[in-house]
């Protein structure tokens, strides 16, 4: 079984992917719903920066993401947790022992100061950003800034849970505006694209995830919101 297959499962059972009728931030209603605030205990965090950990080699050992990645950082405030445990499992799973930081939402003006919590990133270091799902790329917005203005890094690329592949601010999707205005290249464990391929009359500890008629509205939504 692959790791992307074994995440689309590990994200069932954590309740981290669900379907059923939702409303998005946006407004949007939606068959199918992610929320990674749903992963609660350190067994669950363990795998989940495994599977992070796991795209992130798949993507070096493809040439897509530089080999000379130094720093992870994960934008507040669900980046922190998977910032966090994709350092842990790329140390202790692959050998791989790189730096993590964080932003605070707001600065420090005590203390050591400063809005950057953890490895301080440097000149020529090779930063990947960690981050749950992107719908409109806010975070990357707000969040790159911080980590270029700190010093001369490069960012290697966007790791995250699912590619939603919606539209974002225009005609381009969120991930597709994130490469043309900073050029960053978004790396997705999965995308909704697979999720649909892989679990469509798929049973998971005995129920079906995706039948018919879940899998006819996530066509629709594909068709009316997507590309």
């Amino acid at each position: 079984m692959s790791y992307k297959r074994e995440f689309m499962e590990f994200m069932v059972r954590s309740g981290a992917l669900t379907f059923g009728d939702f409303i998005t931030k946006s407004g949007r209603r939606t068959p199918y719903f992610i929320n990674t605030g749903n992963y609660k205990t350190g067994k669950q965090m363990a795998r989940l920066g495994h599977f992070y950990a796991e795209c992130i080699m798949d993507n070096i050992d493809k040439g897509r993401i530089g080999a000379d990645a130094s720093v992870l950082f994960g934008p507040a405030y669900k980046g922190i947790p998977i910032a966090v445990a994709t350092s842990m499992a790329l140390s202790s799973d692959f050998g791989r022992d790189i730096g993590f930081c964080f932003n605070r939402k707001e600065a420090k003006d005590h203390g050591e100061g400063g809005s950057i919590v953890g490895c301080d990133p440097k000149d020529g270091d090779s930063v990947i950003i960690v981050e749950d799902v992107i719908t409109a790329g806010t975070s990357v917005r707000e969040t790159l800034p911080l980590i270029t203005g700190r010093a001369k890094v490069c960012v290697s690329g966007l790791v995250i849970s699912v590619d939603r592949m919606e539209r974002g601010n225009g005609e381009l999707t969120a991930v597709q505006e994130i490469k043309e205005e900073f050029g960053i290249e978004t790396f997705p464990i999965v995308t909704v694209r697979e999720i649909i391929e892989e679990l469509y009359d798929c049973r998971i500890d005995g129920n079906i995830i995706i039948n018919d008629m879940i899998r006819e509205r996530m066509e629709e939504y594909l068709r009316v919101y997507c590309l």
